[in-house]
């Protein structure tokens, strides 16, 4: 499924906007944290950069690669499985950061701490027959 040219304006919008602000203005969604999410793209090599809702488990930020229940993961999920090392936004704070899916027990711990923060997941998680990835980052070692 792609992006509709509409929607990709305000995604860029968006990550425009809470740049400027440092995330004054688009670091919430209602009571949902948004982060600016900077990956390589894995066929450019060039820095892509998406606005994503976290939930904060611990010291761990966690991202649902839901792409709104699409059949098929979102472009940023597939390039930071080429590219784990990637960029988040928190305000106005940078991190460098290493991004890598959660699997088995800690994949239902963090996937029922994120439909508890955003109960849509479970409905995107309805519509599509792929197992919605749940993605970990984590400091840099």
């Amino acid at each position: 499924m792609a992006i509709s040219r509409p929607a990709l304006l305000v995604i860029r919008l968006h990550a425009l906007v809470f740049r400027w602000t440092g995330g004054r203005v688009g670091g919430r969604l209602g009571h949902l944290e948004q982060v600016l999410f900077t990956t390589t793209g894995r066929t450019t090599g060039e820095p892509r950069t998406t606005p994503l809702a976290v939930t904060v488990v611990g010291d761990k930020l966690v991202l649902i690669a839901s792409a709104g229940g699409a059949d098929k993961d979102p472009g940023w999920y597939r390039n930071l499985v080429a590219h784990p090392d990637v960029v988040v936004q928190r305000g106005s704070e940078k991190r460098p950061m290493r991004a890598r899916t959660a699997e088995g027990a800690e994949r239902a711990e963090l996937w029922d701490a994120a439909v508890a923060n955003n109960p849509g997941y479970a409905g995107y998680q309805e519509k599509t027959s792929r197992q919605i990835p749940v993605v970990v980052c984590e400091p840099r070692p």
